[in-house]
């Protein structure tokens, strides 16, 4: 039987790349919901490709056209966050693929927790910002979360047939960005253009600034340590530029395993929607001869200070996770606003980690009350100190 999918941000960099995964494999995979917040257009597009049961536009200015649009095919439309909250939890789908970008996909990976859904899962910040909770969550209504991200996925791989006990140390890669040979007198002149040109991957522009600062690493140790369950002091970050091997496991013996590949996100993306099968490809391949080297260095914490701040919040635990992630939302969005210059990104987080109380309850209120007064406080920095 095919496996229904739900893909939430189909118009995104993930949710088009899924797409093409299964537009791939047609006997494999049907689509159950798409959703988009602004890009009607697009969105229709794909609900007229792949005639999924229900589409969601967040934009409700949008909803008269997109239904219009789409009900005579049979497609139900609907609109609003409570609608892409709650629309996971659809009877009939089997895998939620949450490729939302920030904050806005938490709520979406607890209700499909809640609904007993497997969660192919990108949105790292359902992690970073209520780790603890979820990943109770998913152990009461017995869910399961696949990761996305090539990174974790590279882990979830390596893991295969190994005992937790085993484990040693996990090695997040990094790519290092555009900025990974700059130092800070470099950085202060950097542009939002600048930012947005990563060397090897094809991303959105909010991730894109995550990479360039660092913070995308180090949201993706906050993600590890939920998704494995390993110590913060045992998950490390090393750059390596030619983005080749996605991410490694020690062992306690010493020995090494290590997931390797061409820098394609839709390798994960299918991996996480097939598992536990893996199915044929006409992917770009790797070849050894091609790469006659792959490098790998320790990444510059005083300089790239994001990452220092991520595992900073790993160590004051609660929902200090939850304080960096929307200091950090907020920050990126005033730099590609061009509001503020991009080391005060780090600025901003810094000071929204020393000045927001921290609470060590794993509740969705606690969340939701801290994630509101971190972006109340962040924007008051932003326009008074930095403006």
């Amino acid at each position: 039987m095919k496996k229904q999918i739900a893909i939430l941000g189909s118009t995104g960099s993930i949710g088009q790349q899924a797409l093409e995964v299964v537009r791939g494999h047609p006997g494999r995979f049907g689509v159950e919901v798409l959703t988009a917040q602004a890009s009607k257009d697009l969105l229709i597009r794909q609900a007229l490709e792949f005639f999924p049961n229900a589409v969601v536009i967040g934009e409700e200015k949008y909803f008269k056209e997109v239904k219009e649009t789409l009900w005579p095919h049979g497609i139900k439309v609907f609109t609003g966050q409570k609608s892409l909250e709650q629309v996971v939890e659809m009877e009939d789908i089997d895998i939620v693929l949450n490729a939302l970008v920030g904050y806005a996909g938490f709520k979406p990976t607890v209700n499909a927790v809640k609904a007993g859904k497997t969660i192919a899962l990108a949105n790292k910040e359902s992690l970073v910002v209520g780790g603890e909770l979820v990943s109770h969550m998913v152990q009461k209504y017995r869910s399961r979360i696949i990761p996305v991200d090539s990174e974790h996925s590279a882990i979830f791989q390596c893991l295969a047939g190994e005992g937790e006990e085993s484990v040693e140390n996990l090695w997040l890669t990094a790519s290092g960005g555009p900025f990974r040979s700059m130092g800070l007198k470099q950085l202060e002149k950097v542009t939002r253009a600048d930012a947005l040109k990563h060397p090897n991957w094809n991303m959105g522009d909010k991730i894109t600034v995550d990479s360039a600062s660092m913070m995308n690493k180090g949201l993706e140790v906050i993600e590890a340590r939920w998704l494995f369950g390993i110590a913060a002091s045992h998950i490390h970050v090393v750059i390596h530029p030619q983005s080749i091997v996605h991410s490694l496991v020690e062992f306690r013996d010493g020995s090494l395993k290590a997931q390797m590949g061409m820098p394609d996100m839709r390798l994960p993306i299918q991996y996480a929607l097939s598992y536990p099968d893996r199915l044929a490809a006409s992917f770009s391949r790797f070849r050894f001869t091609d790469y006659p080297e792959l490098t790998f260095y320790q990444p510059d914490t005083a300089v790239f200070r994001t990452l220092a701040h991520a595992y900073q919040a790993l160590e004051m635990g609660g929902n200090a996770g939850c304080i960096l992630n929307a200091a950090n939302e907020e920050a990126v969005c005033a730099f590609l606003g061009e509001k503020i210059a991009f080391l005060d990104i780090p600025r901003v987080i810094a000071h929204c980690l020393e000045n927001i109380s921290l609470n060590n309850q794993a509740e969705m209120d606690v969340y939701e009350q801290t994630d509101a007064e971190t972006r109340k406080l962040a924007r008051f920095l932003i326009e008074k100190s930095f403006n």
